[in-house]
């Protein structure tokens, strides 16, 4: 009987050895993320998994969209907003941690045309008349009454006067990332969108940048939400850190905190 006892607890043991990395491979969280967070928190969220073996799955909508599905009980972990308002709408419908908020990326905005265009180092200012650069053609970006890059498109037209005349071209698209292939493919001249996804798309270039006054300061705040797994809070610290800082640099992001580690 002795020897039974020993040999079930030798067992148990093994089997513990065996399922215990199993377990811990299994751990995994689910990020919703502002469209444009896409290639940097792709390559942030890899490098996470490789030092903590939590897998990460991550959905990108426009903000609005993702704000609106936590809201409705998606299972989401973490949240990736392009704009503070997104965030503290969820924060108010309590769908969100708020200790855990941080205000981490900075971006600009800039407007884009299809790489082989004739249009060229525009000047951005008061009095610019983007109707009339536009011609013909549409204008793309996100749909100005809810995806942030919209917002912050349209109040900065607004600002330099350029609004009213341009407002009938646009193509209002459901993220900034669906906005930027519209203006790849070519179906649009010309586009408003941030200046990190010019940078990643091949059939864009830059043609002008919006001055940093004429619109909201473009933050990025993270935050778990309020049905987050225990492990958020380590990705979360992760994306404070010095090497997270380095990979959101590379993509083009200004880092608005000090690294934690």
């Amino acid at each position: 009987m002795r020897r039974l006892a020993g040999f079930l607890f030798a067992f148990a043991i093994l089997a513990g050895s065996l399922h215990g990395p199993a377990r811990a491979q299994d751990k995994s969280l689910t990020v919703f993320a502002a469209a444009s967070m896409k290639n940097a928190l792709d390559e942030a969220s890899a490098a996470y998994t490789a030092k903590s073996g939590v897998k990460i799955s991550a959905s990108y909508a426009a903000s609005s969209a993702l704000a609106k599905q936590i809201e409705q009980g998606a299972p989401a972990d973490i949240f990736v907003s392009a704009d503070t308002a997104w965030m503290d709408y969820a924060i108010k419908n309590k769908s969100i941690n708020e200790a855990s908020r941080t205000d981490l990326l900075g971006n600009a905005i800039v407007l884009i045309a299809p790489k082989d265009s004739k249009i060229d180092n525009v000047a951005i200012g008061p009095g610019f008349d983007l109707a009339k650069l536009a011609g013909d053609g549409r204008i793309a970006t996100g749909d100005v009454k809810a995806v942030p890059v919209g917002k912050y498109a349209k109040a900065a037209l607004e600002k330099l006067g350029a609004w009213q005349a341009a407002e009938p071209k646009f193509a209002m698209a459901e993220s900034v990332r669906a906005a930027l292939a519209l203006v790849a493919r070519g179906e649009a001249g010309l586009g408003i969108v941030y200046s990190t996804d010019a940078r990643i798309e091949p059939g864009v270039k830059t043609v002008g940048v919006f001055p940093a006054d004429s619109h909201p300061p473009i933050i990025y705040p993270v935050a778990a939400t309020a049905t987050a797994k225990a492990e958020a809070a380590d990705y979360l610290a992760f994306l404070r850190s010095a090497q997270a800082k380095a990979i959101f640099e590379k993509y083009g992001f200004s880092y608005l905190i000090k690294p934690v580690s």
